[in-house]
């Protein structure tokens, strides 16, 4: 396998490029094989690596870009009316073949139009799904969608739970554990669609499809692809990002209120880094785009340095394991 390439949309995110090509140069000198072409307005790229002096130039392009979707662009106007967008440009050094991914920060709702316009999606496959790690007290669980389809059919739901199911294989899970998150754990709860969904999975071929899952369950690691709408799936992800960080600050507040919690704190403190290193999260940043015809990964746009380079650690791993031609391959026996 040739050495692999990522384009970076270098202007999204709510820090901008400073963040991106921090990140982008952490990244380059963590993987010796990697290199990234960074998409953006040259001169301002140019200019920040500039003052990194120790950046190694050899691994690393720019793509001049001068238009840049912000984060209140609708997504008609990200189709018709920026051409040269660094988002669009980038999508397209993977369409013709120059990088084998594409990592950004930017607009949601533009990336998803634009990459289903660029890149096309897999055969069988309607709707592209937004999937990402959530940590649970086994592991993880890889949870879709996460936003990018809030109305979704039955049939939709099923097509998540293949992808899904493929993408966890690829990670290294084994036989993953397939459930649709619900209200309820009986067959007498939900909604129309994910009764549905529930019939089409009980009967699916080689997928390990173990029933409805509640949010508890989620977290106690009871499945390793939880399925659901966008809409649900957006919610549950921004809440639990909301609650990991205030558990954090709190534990931190707790231990500075006096002598003695400070005291006791300094004893405790390493184990409760390590848990808060463990739930940030920066961590798990980087969701991707399942169903289309080359790998996108959408970082959170308030991501730090740490966090997009999650994003681009999680592309990496998808360029390793083919993950667009796994998908391609199982969905042709499932769908």
């Amino acid at each position: 396998m040739s050495a692999p390439v990522i384009a970076i949309d270098a202007m999204g995110g709510d820090f901008g490029p400073r963040s991106i090509v921090e990140a982008s140069l952490a990244c380059l000198l963590a993987k010796p094989s990697l290199h990234l072409t960074l998409v953006g307005q040259a001169p301002l790229i140019e200019q920040l690596i500039a003052s990194k002096p120790d950046a190694d130039r050899s691994r690393l392009s720019v793509v001049n870009a001068e238009e840049v979707i912000t984060m209140d662009d609708r997504p008609a106007l990200a189709l018709r009316g920026k051409p040269d967008s660094s988002m669009r440009v980038a999508l397209q050094l993977v369409k013709s073949g120059q990088a084998q991914a594409c990592v950004s920060a930017g607009n949601t709702g533009a990336l998803m139009a634009l990459s289903r316009f660029v890149l096309k999606t897999l055969p069988g496959i309607d709707r592209p799904a937004m999937v990402a790690a959530m940590p649970t007290q086994r592991g993880y669980c890889h949870l879709l969608d996460l936003g990018a389809n809030v109305d979704c059919s039955a049939q939709h739901l099923y097509q998540f739970a293949v992808m899904g199911s493929v993408a966890a294989e690829a990670l290294g899970v084994v036989r993953p554990r397939v459930a649709l998150l619900n209200v309820g754990t009986e067959d007498i709860k939900g909604n129309q669609q994910v009764k549905l969904a529930a019939a089409l999975l009980q009967t699916a071929p080689g997928l390990n499809y173990v029933g409805f899952i509640e949010g508890d369950g989620l977290y106690r690691g009871e499945a390793d692809v939880v399925v659901c709408d966008g809409f649900v799936g957006n919610i549950l992800l921004k809440s639990s990002e909301g609650l990991a960080t205030m558990i954090g600050e709190r534990i931190e507040t707790l231990f500075s209120a006096n002598f003695l919690s400070r005291a006791v704190g300094a004893l405790a403190m390493p184990m409760l880094r390590r848990l808060k290193d463990d739930l940030a999260p920066a961590r798990h940043n980087g969701a991707s785009f399942l169903g289309l015809q080359g790998i996108v990964v959408k970082s959170h746009g308030s991501a730090g340095v740490q966090g997009f380079q999650s994003a681009i650690a999680r592309a990496l791993i998808e360029i390793q394991e083919n993950l667009p031609e796994r998908l391609s391959g199982r969905l042709e026996k499932l769908l």
